[in-house]
């Protein structure tokens, strides 16, 4: 794509973000800072186009004129959808805006409809819903007996929920790797059900709410987290084009698979920590230990980057949602 045409796609983007008119402060101040981190390098200046869409100095219309292929158009559509789903299934007026762009850009009503519906459902996936991921680590987890621990009345495997974390992470850096939007997409309800499932094991019963406040303590946004990832798949010309590739360097794809296993890292393990304590850690000590175990997933990323590639392989991008959905 063209600079014009990637200004145009992260623009309607950041106005996706901030269709639903809800955003406080804090997620604000994440978005801009995701914004101004994307292309510290290149000539976008995201920070200008974050104002720009703050300040309303951008219409829906003129920015979608911008593009003219209908690849890009189609890829905008898509990335607007899945913002507008990246905290939840999107409300009245994220529909509302999502409409407009689909008229703004030409898209047909039948396929808007179909992607919207594909956003929804993986954004919609029940936490309970167990997620089938295949043993990815190096070796056998051990799981040996004396080292379960009781813990309210019900036994705890530590290795076991050790494993279960390093899949999840593993999954999601192979979910970065694919071109797709929508696999993108998929990341955050993944980590959410990782959490639950976490929760669940140290006797908790976890709801959405519950989940995203934990995630907003350690600083993890919902809508931020995604607008980072498919920022830098974006920009670095990871996202599928009109020849369904997949385009950009190694160095750049690598950047933004370690931060997404890191980042599914370090979630599970702040989050076992926390239940295992019984829910007795304040907001700076979890973030102090998400910090701590974001850097520890950084430097474990290279050990698994192999295991990570093989499982990219193995995943059907037109299954995205069943993946999800455990299904």
């Amino acid at each position: 794509m063209t600079e014009q045409e990637t200004k145009a796609v992260l623009t309607l983007s950041l106005m996706a973000a901030f269709a639903d008119g809800q955003k406080d402060e804090r997620e604000r101040d994440e978005i801009k800072r995701i914004a101004e981190s994307l292309a510290p390098d290149s000539d976008l200046n995201l920070s200008a186009l974050y104002q720009d869409v703050l300040l309303k100095r951008r219409s829906l219309e003129d920015t979608a004129a911008q593009l003219q292929s209908p690849e890009t158009k189609q890829l905008a559509y898509e990335m607007a959808v899945c913002m507008c789903d990246a905290d939840g299934v999107a409300g009245d007026m994220e529909k509302a805006f999502l409409g407009r762009l689909s008229g703004a850009l030409g898209l047909s009503s039948a396929s808007s409809q179909a992607f919207a519906a594909a956003a929804e459902a993986v954004a919609d996936a029940p936490l309970a819903a167990p997620v089938v991921i295949p043993a990815a680590a190096a070796g056998a987890a051990a799981a040996a007996a004396s080292a379960a621990k009781p813990v309210g009345g019900t036994v705890i495997d530590d290795a076991a929920t050790d494993k279960m974390i390093l899949n999840y992470a593993i999954l999601n850096g192979a979910l970065e790797l694919l071109p797709e939007s929508m696999a993108s997409m998929a990341i955050i309800p993944l980590q959410m059900k990782m959490v639950y499932r976490v929760g669940k094991q140290y006797g908790y019963e976890l709801d959405r709410g519950h989940i995203k406040d934990l995630l907003a303590t350690l600083g993890v946004g919902l809508t931020g987290q995604y607008l980072e990832q498919i920022g830098r798949k974006l920009i670095g010309g990871l996202l599928k084009k009109a020849g369904g590739g997949m385009l950009g360097s190694a160095g750049k794809a690598a950047t933004s698979i370690g931060l997404t296993f890191a980042t599914t890292y370090a979630l599970g393990h702040v989050a076992k920590q926390y239940y295992a304590g019984g829910r007795t850690l304040d907001s700076a000590r979890l973030k102090q230990a998400y910090e701590s175990t974001m850097q520890q997933g950084k430097g474990l990323y290279g050990r698994y980057a192999g295991e990570i590639q093989q499982k990219a392989s193995t995943i059907d991008a037109r299954q995205i949602a069943n993946l999800v959905r455990g299904g």
